[in-house]
């Protein structure tokens, strides 16, 4: 997400970085190119205007000029502006309310929203530690209620069954009556998606509404559909009361205009972004995080939030006393790791939140994809224990055996090899007492970091 704007913005403010003093005229070139990146990357023309202005005000003040490096101050701005466009914080779910909590999603057909209330279903249950029911209230789309069972059943849900000949209204209030007699914390209702927004639906989904009273009423866009997901979550939001949106389809999305949009034109914050097919593919929005990738600085606290929670902590306690008792780094335990790294997002999520991968070529970036980690684990997956255990025996037929097992080529596992053999040595100097000495080095080159 945001990869075009990101580029286009980090190549413009690096020019400023280096700057030794603003002027008008680098100002002002900075600023054109600025407003060319947003409206390129489909931002609302009117949100552009207002962004570009604020900027400009700033980048006059006192503050900015009489900085020691103006051009690092007049960056700070813009990723100040664009959090304040953003909606400035993470705005949690409500769920304060007396149980069942109801969370009624909207969204036009083919937004995801389906596969969104399975997601959010799994998040509340393993980040909040709810007990979750799901119910659809799509009785235009038998296969949507289908759909919501197998998925509810995938994420570890409750789920409520309904069918095509009920109404929708009857639907949702009997599924808030079953969450309460089953002491259930937080009922979420899929409602119906049309093509198009239409009166008919606004009324269905309306009435939906009033029946149940919702702590939350979110909205699901497609962010792929840019300024036509803007426009439809106003059109919703004139029409029911919604306290959030959820942008869907994020990792396919080269430009990110609706998230940049969304905020400002409907008022309402965005709480989730959905960035992947799988269940677990939803992570809550942040505002400032999107900021700092946006502009090239990277998403730390993101990353290490991710570890936290997808981190095997037993397996790496077992691998660092491995490694302090000599014992060597095998191929299993590198197959480990490449699974920690694809429960954490895949390298794709990983690289976008290190700090200066704008700075990376993109034909460098270009070479580092899932892709070739799932490859790396499916030849790994293709050897005996005891080649595992012991790399070196891999040789000529043992080679055409795997490559054959995998579906890839001899040169393919012989990069394996040579990768995991680089890996091995450096696990060994980390065995060594080198890991104290690699931390001691990086106390020196971090600022801030005490030493």
């Amino acid at each position: 997400m945001f990869d075009n704007l990101s580029q286009r913005l980090q190549a413009t403010l690096q020019r400023l970085r280096g700057a030794g003093r603003l002027t008008e005229e680098n100002t002002r070139e900075a600023l054109r190119e600025v407003r060319m990146a947003l409206l390129e990357a489909d931002v609302a023309l009117p949100v552009v205007k207002d962004f570009i202005e604020h900027v400009r005000a700033k980048a006059a003040g006192q503050e900015v000029l009489a900085s020691l490096t103006p051009g690092q101050a007049l960056v700070k701005v813009v990723h100040d502006e664009l959090v304040a466009l953003m909606g400035a914080a993470n705005e949690r779910l409500n769920l304060a309310a007396r149980p069942p909590a109801v969370i009624l999603v909207a969204g036009l057909q083919g937004s995801g929203k389906t596969t969104t209330v399975a997601k959010l279903a799994r998040f509340l249950r393993e980040r909040e530690k709810k007990s979750v029911m799901v119910a659809s209230a799509d009785v235009y789309r038998p296969a949507a209620i289908e759909q919501l069972r197998r998925l509810a059943d995938t994420v570890g849900a409750e789920f409520f069954p309904s069918h095509a000949e009920q109404k929708p209204v009857d639907i949702a209030r009997a599924a808030v009556d079953e969450a309460r007699k089953r002491l259930i914390d937080v009922v979420l209702i899929d409602s119906a998606g049309r093509m198009h927004v239409d009166e008919a639906m606004m009324q269905e989904i309306r009435a939906v509404h009033a029946a149940i009273q919702p702590v939350e009423t979110l909205f699901v866009a497609d962010s792929m559909a840019g300024q036509d997901a803007v426009n439809t979550a106003k059109a919703f939001n004139e029409a029911l009361p919604l306290t959030g949106v959820i942008l869907t389809k994020t990792d396919g999305d080269a430009r990110g205009g609706a998230a940049l949009s969304i905020r400002q034109v409907t008022g309402k914050p965005i709480k989730f972004l959905g960035i992947g097919e799988k269940p677990d593919a939803l992570e809550a929005f942040y505002p400032d995080r999107v900021a700092s990738r946006i502009l090239g600085m990277g998403d730390v606290l993101g990353l290490v939030e991710e570890a936290q929670r997808a981190v095997d902590q037993e397996k790496t306690r077992e691998m660092a006393e491995k490694l302090a008792r000599g014992k060597g780094f095998d191929l299993e335990d590198f197959r480990d790791q490449l699974a920690q790294m694809e429960k954490m997002g895949g390298l794709a999520n990983l690289m976008e939140k290190l700090p200066g991968i704008g700075q990376v070529p993109e034909a460098a970036k270009a070479q580092v994809n899932d892709k070739q980690m799932k490859q790396l684990v499916a030849i790994i997956n293709s050897m005996t224990p005891q080649e595992r255990r012991f790399p070196d025996i891999v040789r000529g037929s043992r080679k055409r055996r795997i490559a054959a097992g995998s579906g890839t080529q001899v040169q393919d596992v012989n990069r394996l090899l040579k990768q995991f053999d680089q890996m091995q040595k450096m696990m060994k100097r980390m065995g060594k007492g080198g890991l104290q000495r690699l931390m001691r080095g990086v106390k020196g080159r971090l600022p801030g970091f005490p030493g």
